[in-house]
């Protein structure tokens, strides 16, 4: 969903040039129309983290400086359906946030643009004229106005009103983007949840049995597999950033395999190839390890020995990460029903669900299975994503 909302943010901004080309164009000579494009255009990116933080006084306040700037309005008004959020510009001696919307404009209630030809200001020294006010709305319902407004006399252009059009469907969007945000952390969160809740009590009990057996033959064994028991459990429900490094995951998973191995002895052979280079690349949090577990489960347990394969590295122009098995495998109909939620796969839909909302439709999983002869799946990752969304 990171990636998915860096791309929108792309076309708001995208917008926003062109908005700013068309006000532009026709008002200002080459030089000062190019310059006059990058200081709006500035003004349109630097709104966006106040905006994604929702529509208040405290958001509205930084944002209407900026939406100046973009408008080229004598002043700017940004208020909720009732009052004013903040106010900019000509006239703010006397007009301020609290204030009703009503004496400089309407409060937005339809879906389109209204033109104030004269605004209803009680102050008798008021220098302003007309306004033009564009209503805010987002999922089809109207959360406020942009106005903009001009000194007595001026007359209001068909520019303007395209202008200030841009300008309010530019901070609309703005806004739509926390509601995505929201939704997709509220969704990674209950995903997160759900992959805890996966975590196997079957493991649980097999790790704590291994770790029992050990306690009179080799007591020190037996402290170092319970130190890392509690790190294992500790990893999985500690609260922490949606995205890791596979760096992380991968210490993760070196803890969990050494449980396991502790429990199979000999009969589980590991072989880790990972790329320095790879390290970096980010991950939603618990991706990897349902991965190993799954080929411990359907790879060793059913046979009761086997082998797991973990690589990593780049490769075509992204990231990818490979975990094998030698077990029992599957069909391509029952791998494509594990990767959408069915039967027993441990987390791998849960992992493949949270991949594709991060990343997009290119990355995910990709099962390859051979029954009788074993399972490999990997993963794909973009390459131009690291550590930058680690919190």
């Amino acid at each position: 969903m990171q990636i998915i909302l860096g791309v929108l943010v792309g076309l708001v901004l995208a917008a926003g040039v062109a908005l700013l080309q068309r006000h532009l164009w026709t008002r200002a000579a080459s030089g000062r129309r190019g310059r006059a494009i990058q200081s709006a255009l500035h003004a349109a990116s630097v709104m966006l983290p106040h905006l994604r933080r929702g529509l208040s006084d405290a958001s509205a306040a930084r944002a209407v400086l900026h939406l100046q700037t973009l408008t080229q309005a004598e002043a700017v008004a940004l208020g909720d359906r009732e009052r004013v959020l903040a106010f900019v510009g000509l006239g703010e001696d006397h007009h301020h946030p609290g204030d009703p919307l009503i004496p400089i404009s309407a409060p937005a209630r339809e879906d389109h643009l209204h033109v104030e030809r004269q605004i209803g200001c009680p102050n008798p020294d008021c220098r302003l004229g007309p306004a033009v006010a564009a209503p805010l709305v987002i999922g089809g319902e109207v959360v406020g106005s942009v106005v903009t407004l001009y000194r007595r006399g001026r007359e209001i252009t068909s520019d303007d009103t395209r202008t200030v059009a841009e300008a309010a469907k530019l901070v609309s969007a703005f806004l739509e983007l926390r509601g995505l945000e929201e939704q997709a952390r509220a969704l990674a969160e209950a995903e997160l949840r759900a992959l805890r809740a996966q975590i196997s009590p079957h493991f649980i009990y097999n790790a704590l049995a291994a770790i029992a057996g050990y306690i009179h033959t080799e007591p020190d064994e037996a402290r170092e597999l319970l130190t890392e028991f509690a790190e294992f459990i500790r990893y999985a429900f500690r609260r922490q950033a949606p995205y890791v490094t596979l760096a992380d995951e991968f210490a993760y998973v070196e803890t969990y395999l050494r449980l396991e191995q502790a429990r199979f002895g000999d009969r589980l052979a590991i072989s880790l190839r990972i790329a320095p280079d790879a390290l970096n690349a980010v991950v939603p949090v618990l991706s990897l390890q349902p991965l190993v577990e799954n080929a411990v489960r359907h790879g060793v347990e059913r046979r009761g020995e086997g082998r797991i394969e973990i690589w990593a590295g780049r490769r075509d122009g992204e990231v990818r990460l490979r975990v094998s098995d030698d077990g029992v495998g599957m069909s391509p109909e029952r791998a494509a029903q594990v990767l959408a939620g069915g039967g027993e796969g441990v987390g791998l839909a849960n992992v493949q669900a949270r991949l594709l909302a991060s990343f997009g439709p290119g990355y995910g999983l990709e099962i390859e299975s051979v029954e009788g002869e074993g399972t490999a799946v990997t993963m794909r990752l973009p390459d131009h994503v690291e550590a930058t969304l680690v919190a």
